[in-house]
C-alpha cells in the first residue's frame, strides 16, 4: 500500500484562477457604493424611510458583491456553504422579525 494518498495532476492541465481586475471592480463598487450611502445621508434632505431603506438596500448589493466576488461564492463546489449562509440568513430574518413583532404588536 503505497503512503502517498495524492494523486498526480495531469501536467497539461492549467488552474483557472480569476484575474485581479475583477478584485480591483468590486472593491472599487464597493467603495463608490459606501460613498453614496455616506452622501445620501449628508444630504439629508430626502426622507427619513427613504434613507433607511435606500441604505439597507445598498447594504444588501455591497454584501452580494463582496460574497461573489471575494468569498468566490460563484464557483463551482461553494454549495454548502452557501447553503449554510442562506439558512443563517433565513434564521436572523426571522429572529429581526419576531423581535419586531413583539416589539410593536
Amino acid at each position: 500500500m503505497s503512503s502517498n494518498t495524492h494523486e498526480a495532476a495531469a501536467p497539461n492541465k492549467r488552474i483557472k484562477h480569476e484575474s485581479p481586475r475583477n478584485h480591483y471592480m468590486s472593491y472599487i463598487i464597493s467603495i463608490l457604493l459606501t460613498m453614496l450611502a455616506f452622501a445620501v445621508v449628508l444630504y439629508g434632505g430626502l426622507d427619513r424611510s427613504f434613507i433607511m431603506v435606500f441604505i439597507v438596500s445598498l447594504g444588501f448589493v455591497q454584501a452580494t458583491i463582496q460574497l461573489l466576488f471575494w468569498m468566490h461564492a460563484k464557483e463551482r463546489g461553494h454549495f454548502l456553504p452557501l447553503l449554510f449562509m442562506v439558512g443563517g440568513l433565513i434564521v436572523a430574518i426571522t429572529g429581526v422579525i419576531a423581535a419586531l413583532y413583539l416589539t410593536w404588536w
